[in-house]
């Protein structure tokens, strides 16, 4: 009879207890989520993206609620990468969880500095490159979008730190596996996908005769975009040998279990934190009983070899 379960999992250089982990942008920089969750029992933790300099982000009105989702346009607010050095990333040392960084740059040159600046940082264990935003003016998509730009983006951050690296892609692009293999070419070492998906919300108003709308554009997540989000990460492993995390929609374990099907090796819990914050906690419960009642000892041993 099995008595002990293995949900550990190999991310290239990375190595996670399980694949259960928080995703950038929606867990702050881990300590806001500490007294709804155990930290150290996840897998990862994805910290809020990070720019050379503070940022007070977008003006509001920043989040819109949608059908299945939401739509973010929160314009990358954060202390900046001093102050995450100097404060966040301590206070995080009791929890013993892998703590990557979420960086965000207008140009090559800051990308490049933000991974100087973080490389060797006591309590850090990758770097995540957004490259793939939508809610920001500068940045984000331009570097997301086209593969040469993208590969020349990761080779100049991988010539700049040991850390491992993990590259998040955008949906927002006709071929997903062309920036894989792109990233890949530059020396990523695992891959995440997906970001949020270009959208608008819209609030008709009738003024003066006329339909007048006031927009909220940015980014959609939740549970809408996870077919999305399915297809990407199938074309992705397709596309390139490179780990995966999935994002997208995932909100139960069913959804965890649709995301390894596919080709993640783990996966990213984001908008469903904001309804239920103890989330992840609860589904690497629910996956290590799931494991329990089918007798699998190691969840690597479940994972596809192809799909």
């Amino acid at each position: 009879m099995v008595t002990t379960r293995d949900l550990s999992v190999q991310l290239g250089p990375l190595r996670l207890a399980n694949p259960i982990t928080l995703a950038s942008g929606t867990c702050g920089y881990g300590t806001e989520l500490a007294s709804f969750l155990d930290l150290s029992r996840l897998g990862g933790l994805f910290t809020k993206g990070l720019t050379s300099q503070p940022r007070e982000g977008n003006a509001p009105e920043r989040i819109a609620e949608t059908a299945s989702g939401m739509i973010n346009r929160i314009g990358l607010q954060n202390v900046g990468v001093e102050a995450f050095r100097a404060d966040k990333l301590p206070a995080l040392a009791g929890t013993s969880v892998p703590v990557i960084a979420n960086i965000a740059g207008a140009t090559l040159d800051e990308y490049a500095f933000l991974a100087e600046c973080l490389d060797g940082a006591k309590g850090l264990s990758g770097l995540e490159l957004n490259v793939s935003c939508p809610n920001v003016d500068h940045g984000g998509l331009e570097f997301g979008t086209e593969p040469r730009v993208l590969e020349r983006l990761v080779r100049e951050v991988r010539e700049r730190t040991a850390l491992p690296l993990v590259v998040k892609l955008t949906p927002n692009v006709t071929d997903i596996g062309e920036l894989a293999r792109a990233a890949e070419a530059g020396g990523a070492d695992v891959l995440s996908a997906i970001n949020t998906v270009t959208a608008l919300a819209v609030r008709p108003r009738f003024e003066g005769g006329k339909l007048v709308a006031e927009r909220i554009a940015g980014g959609l997540s939740g549970p809408a975009i996870k077919p999305v989000a399915l297809r990407a990460v199938a074309s992705v492993r397709k596309a390139c040998a490179l780990p995966i995390i999935g994002i997208g929609g995932i909100s139960c374990l069913e959804d965890v279990l649709e995301f390894l099907a596919v080709g993640a090796s783990a996966v990213q819990i984001g908008t469903a934190t904001f309804i239920e914050p103890g989330l992840a906690m609860r589904l690497v419960a629910e996956l290590e009983a799931w494991m329990a009642e089918r007798g699998v000892a190691r969840l690597a041993d479940v994972l596809p070899e192809e799909v």
